[in-house]
């Protein structure tokens, strides 16, 4: 090989890297293993993992320990689901095409909206594909999106509009919610959109129907990120007139696996069919007069013309929107709505416990709360966390570097896998924090 590409050895095929920056000896790994040794070296490191399977987490902040029904597994292990690739031949790929389809349907019923696609990467960028497409059905160029809204999020959107006609402006939400007379100062005739997220980044529940108001008011679409546990108890975006509602699915049924895969949700009205990024799949009837399902709309820009394309998505991820199918099948309407109660009333419970201790305080005591909330702390919450991991508990969020009015600020979540025990012992060792 180095013959054919004409250099004489590995030194110099790697000549333009500086000297200093290149490794000098053996890598330091051990030789080489029959299967067995391999294997079980592998499980002996892997066993060092200290994962959420083995400590209580109060960690969230957009990806969540939520309880994983067997029979996701059980489905989505099938080599015909975890083997397939885009279904362009309908016949060849009907499982596939009925599974999208029947996860669209999902949605919708979560939802509320109109219509749902057949799934996006993440929440992060189905927002930001919300607002270029508000952008384009109202042809006005400034997006608001609140403050309150993930900063993951936030970043994402505002990375996608850099070298588009459009402009982000941030509302600041210092009270850690945002109210409707403070964003309609902000919203004009070119308000495209105004964005939001309930529950909020910090667990808070806003007034989304009032907000949703203010941006109609305004000419301006209204976009909203919700969590879909909640919506086992909360009202869906399509019943308050979200315009383009948009999610991250990694609570349905999806495990963690080092901040993902994750699963994007986006649904919106039917009058704005015609623009939703990615792909629908509809059902039909094939030449013998039998169901059928089929690829309704994929917009050939994003294949052949990208210039023209409405959205740079042609594709989706299917596996991981099939675990959210047989999660929200399996759970049923009963069953969601019991997981939401769980982290309703877990989360209030933790939170009145740490903030009865001395130091420690509700940041927004005032707003009502889902699943997460913050926490004022009497020291560095990174300092609190190392000692929490000590003891065998991941801690909340530190949120210093997302806010200034934050300090020693610490976002922590509880879902319905958390235990009194747990919580309990969480309490008792921000005890030795107190103050």
């Amino acid at each position: 090989m180095l013959e054919a590409i004409g250099v004489a050895s590995i030194d110099e095929l790697f000549e333009t890297i500086p000297a200093e920056l290149r490794l000098k000896g053996d890598l330091n790994i051990p030789g080489r293993m029959d299967q067995i040794s391999l294997s079980r070296r592998m499980e002996k490191l892997a066993a060092k993992n200290q994962d959420a399977h083995k400590l209580p987490t109060f960690l969230g902040a957009g990806v969540y320990d939520h309880y994983v029904p067997p029979t996701v597994a059980a489905i989505t292990g099938r080599s015909e689901f975890y083997t397939s690739y885009t279904p362009y031949q309908p016949e060849l790929s009907q499982g596939v095409l009925q599974s999208i389809f029947e996860f669209q349907t999902l949605i919708c019923n979560l939802s509320g909206m109109d219509v749902a696609n057949a799934s996006m990467y993440d929440c992060a960028t189905a927002l930001a594909e919300a607002a270029i497409m508000a952008g384009e059905l109202t042809g006005r160029s400034k997006i608001v999106v609140l403050g309150s809204v993930n900063p993951a999020y936030r970043d994402v959107v505002s990375t996608y509009l850099r070298h588009m006609k459009l402009t982000l402006h941030v509302l600041d939400t210092p009270e850690g919610a945002g109210a409707a007379a403070d964003v309609a100062a902000v919203l004009d005739d070119d308000t495209a959109a105004l964005l939001v997220q309930h529950p909020n980044f910090y667990g808070n529940l806003e007034d989304v129907a009032a907000l949703g108001e203010a941006a109609h008011a305004a000419g301006a679409l209204f976009v909203v990120s919700y969590d879909p546990i909640s919506l086992g108890i909360l009202t869906p975006p399509g019943e308050y007139d979200a315009d383009i509602a948009v999610a991250e699915g990694q609570s349905l049924g999806c495990p963690m696996g080092y901040g993902g895969p994750l699963l994007g949700l986006f649904g919106c009205k039917q009058k704005f069919l015609r623009r939703i990024p990615g792909r629908l799949v509809g059902q039909a009837t094939d030449g013998d007069g039998k169901r059928a399902f089929v690829m309704t709309l994929r917009t050939r820009e994003q294949d052949i013309r990208r210039e023209r394309a409405t959205s740079n998505i042609c594709t989706n991820v299917a596996l991981y929107a099939l675990a959210a199918t047989v999660y929200l099948a399996t759970v049923g309407k009963r069953g969601l709505r019991e997981v939401a109660e769980l982290c309703v009333h877990k989360a209030h419970y933790a939170a009145k416990e740490i903030a009865g201790i001395p130091g420690f305080s509700l940041a927004f005591p005032e707003t009502s709360f889902f699943k997460e909330f913050v926490v004022q702390c009497p020291e560095d919450p990174a300092k609190i966390n190392a000692a929490l991991l000590a003891k065998g508990i991941v801690g909340g969020l530190p949120l210093t570097s997302v806010s200034e009015d934050l300090k020693n600020g610490m976002l922590i979540t509880v879902t319905e896998q958390r235990t009194r025990e747990e919580i309990d012992q969480l309490v008792e060792e921000l005890r030795a924090f107190a103050v």
